[in-house]
């Protein structure tokens, strides 16, 4: 990619810093990391249960940084601050989906983290930090994520970070509970 062009669209997205983490836009460096990520098991098997190709995971990239463009939010790729090793995605989106209750004008949070960063509050750090930043930036859209019943490590991080059960629904034919801050 053309190095200035990257570097406009990198420039949309701050950089937030927590005692172990930063958020930063994704580059294409990441690729490997995200497509590592995304096509394990035991990352995908709540979220839709099928790990993902490395073209989905480019996809998620582009994405990531679209939406920032799009809506002047989005999601962050998440590095350890000491040598950089990348951690996994944290951010909020309006996705658009086809789920009810309707999650349509709210800043829909999600998060994942590859397995080797499990279990060491990342994913509560990570979250905690794109929380304070939409409570300053985008105070006027209500926080929602979407969370399978089983998954009980993100229900944890989701309750940490102010967020409660709103609703029990079903998407793409699965059960998935609606949470709300």
């Amino acid at each position: 990619m053309n190095p200035a062009l990257a570097g406009r669209f990198a420039a949309l997205v701050p950089v937030l810093e927590t005692d172990r983490l930063r958020l930063r836009a994704h580059r294409e460096a990441d690729h490997g990391d995200c497509y590592a990520t995304w096509s394990h098991p035991d990352v995908t098997r709540f979220i839709g249960g099928k790990p993902q190709t490395a073209e989905q995971a480019w996809d998620r990239m582009l994405r990531s940084l679209g939406l920032w463009a799009m809506l002047g939010y989005g999601y962050w790729a998440v590095e350890e601050k000491s040598g950089g090793r990348y951690v996994g995605d944290v951010g909020h989106a309006d996705l658009r989906r086809d789920i009810d209750p309707s999650l349509r004008g709210m800043a829909e949070f999600g998060w994942v983290l590859s397995p080797w960063a499990h279990g060491k509050g990342y994913a509560t750090e990570a979250v905690a930090a794109a929380t304070a930043w939409a409570r300053e930036h985008i105070p006027q859209l209500r926080a929602v994520c979407i969370i399978a019943p089983e998954n009980a490590p993100s229900i944890r991080v989701a309750e940490k970070a102010g967020f409660s059960k709103w609703a029990d629904t079903v998407y793409h034919d699965a059960p998935i509970g609606v949470y709300r801050r």
